[in-house]
């Protein structure tokens, strides 16, 4: 028996939110953190390390290596897209911005995706608000498109998505493919061909990218939920032949992905053990689906007695699905934050079916609290953007010297002119909507999601520099390099110690080959670069012989990941 539904709207509320406005704000969210950055430490240039060796044709396609080391994340579509992308764009764009465009677009994907699937979703019959005695409910088509602007304002508002999605890493290929998927379950019943288009596509996406037992999670997922649907598209009644054919097509997609990922053995598990930490994963789960979450949370609540029946309202149960798959991964698998990442796009049409039910005075709650956060984080921004352009307040000042030190500000106008453009937009915005007869249904996430990416174009842009010059290997890597210079090292260094980020560093900055430093190691090299740390261990008193060192180079911070410089001792006494 189908339930009736809790949402209650009206013609007025489901006005048009401008396209310009919703391009304009996508854009700005996409742009900043891929420009004016070199690849950061950790992921990013490790990513960045193997795409380079792969354009150079140092190693092969099928399994990528980097002083003979694999990948640390699984994969190897995102690897493969920064490589052709930096063989096709590098002497256009530069090897750095090269490589991050696949990225950029894969970002843009996720976004329309989420839009596109949320809209399909709002167009099912169990979806539609309650009709009125007189008329004047939402129509179909502006109640759908109402709820996909939602949607992605929810998607753009969430906290942890900025910095994420922004990196050159398979994490953000997952992200586009998860959203395919999303979208090619959403849509199967009114686009049958992009839908099956993007099952595929997003199925062996997923497979190559590292997530192979998510996509399988997710077809076999789907494949459930439209064999047992009770209703097709806007067909109230079961369309008995076109379920069960795309029941069968997942399962098939789903077994075509397997069987290539495990032809390629791409095949990865990164379970966790029982000693992780609840409070960090609470944490985790606060901060980056809000504000999200609460919203989705309340569309299980009022909506509870529909998902009791998910045969009638596929607008829950893919949700559901798409969103509780991440949200296990999370609590399962590590690393946590990246596996959440995946249920962004379905946790955000959670939270925009929450907008139909909500009072007056819980939408002024959520503008009141956004528009003090946000407004106190981009004052935040801005006092410490003086401070280490001027020296005041002299604390703050203090305090950026210690994170980025040997860091000299300089003011560049055009950043400080976009970053003002983006606050006098903000304003503007809080003006707009606390104006009075707003009635449109996301007017609730308008000012999340502007306040978002106002605070994340005031990072890539204010703080861009510093970010850059603390997070990056750059500096530490051209005192490397003086170093070698000052010392005559050939271009051939043996490496101890150092992760795959700092060795795709040492080879990208200073030009040199590497390879591992181990006992059987050929006397091919005369040069090593060594981590202080595991260099010092009793267990390398053997390995430390016939080394003597020549200069330390310490990053940024001083005492973490110092690096000696070494060469053999018998060159000393070489004339």
């Amino acid at each position: 028996m189908n339930q009736p539904t809790p949402a209650i709207v009206a013609q007025s509320a489901v006005r048009r939110l401008p396209r310009w406005a919703l391009l304009l704000l996508c854009l700005a969210y996409v742009v900043p953190g891929f420009v004016m950055r070199g690849p950061w430490r950790s992921n990013d240039m490790e990513a960045f390390g193997y795409m380079r060796e792969l354009a150079l044709g140092n190693t092969s396609w099928l399994t990528p290596l980097l002083s003979g080391l694999s990948p640390s994340m699984d994969g190897l579509l995102p690897y493969w897209l920064g490589a052709l992308s930096l063989q096709t764009l590098g002497g256009l764009l530069g090897p750095e911005m090269a490589t991050r465009i696949p990225f950029a677009a894969l970002l843009v994907l996720t976004l329309a995706a989420t839009w596109w699937g949320a809209y399909y979703l709002a167009r099912t019959p169990g979806a539609q608000p309650v009709a009125f005695a007189f008329g004047g409910e939402a129509q179909l088509v502006d109640y759908s498109r109402a709820m996909a602007d939602a949607a992605l304002l929810a998607l753009v508002a969430c906290l942890g998505l900025a910095q994420l999605s922004h990196e050159t890493t398979s994490y953000v290929t997952q992200l586009g493919c998860t959203a395919l998927l999303f979208f090619a379950a959403s849509a199967m019943a009114y686009h049958p061909y992009k839908a099956a288009a993007a099952m595929v596509f997003g199925m062996l996406g997923m497979g190559l990218s590292g997530a192979p037992t998510m996509a399988v999670l997710f077809g076999l997922g789907a494949s459930i939920i439209t064999f047992t649907q009770r209703s097709w598209g806007d067909n109230p009644g079961r369309v008995h032949q076109q379920a069960r054919l795309w029941a069968a097509a997942w399962l098939a997609a789903t077994l075509i992905g397997a069987a290539l990922i495990t032809g390629l053995q791409q095949w990865s598990w990164h379970l966790v053990d029982s000693t992780r930490d609840a409070g960090e994963l609470l944490q985790l789960l606060l901060w980056f689906c809000w504000p999200a979450w609460p919203l989705a949370l309340w569309t299980l609540w009022v909506w509870r007695r529909q998902i009791a029946e998910p045969s009638h309202y596929p607008h829950l149960s893919i949700a559901l699905l798409f969103a509780l798959l991440p949200v296990i991964a999370c609590l399962s698998s590590t690393p946590a934050d990246r596996a959440l990442l995946l249920g962004l796009p379905a946790i955000a049409t959670l939270a925009a079916f929450a907008l139909p039910t909500f009072r007056r005075s819980i939408s002024a709650l959520i503008d009141w609290f956004t528009l003090l956060f946000f407004t106190a984080g981009a004052l935040a921004i801005w006092v410490v953007w003086l401070a280490f352009q001027t020296g005041y307040p002299p604390k703050i000042a203090a305090n950026i010297a210690r994170l980025a030190p040997q860091f000299e500000a300089s003011i560049s106008w055009p950043t400080v002119i976009v970053a003002l453009i983006a606050t006098a937009g903000w304003f503007v915005l809080v003006v707009w909507r606390t104006s009075r007869n707003r009635a449109a249904i996301w007017k609730s996430l308008v000012l999340p999601a502007s306040g978002a990416t106002l605070g994340w174009v005031l990072l890539s842009t204010l703080w861009m520099a510093p970010l850059d010059h603390a997070r990056s290997y750059e500096f530490q890597m051209q005192q490397l390099a003086s170093s070698m210079q000052q010392n005559r090292a050939q271009s051939c260094v043996l490496t101890y110690g150092l992760g795959r980020s700092q060795i795709a560093a040492v080879r990208y900055y200073t030009h040199v080959d590497t390879a591992l430093l181990r006992r059987s190691t050929p006397d091919v090299c005369d040069w090593a670069l060594v981590d202080a740390d595991r260099w010092a261990g009793d267990h390398n008193r053997l390995l430390r012989q016939g080394w003597e060192e020549v200069s330390r180079i310490n990053r940024l911070a001083g005492k973490k990941e110092v690096l000696i410089l070494l060469r053999r001792s018998d060159m000393a006494k070489k004339p």
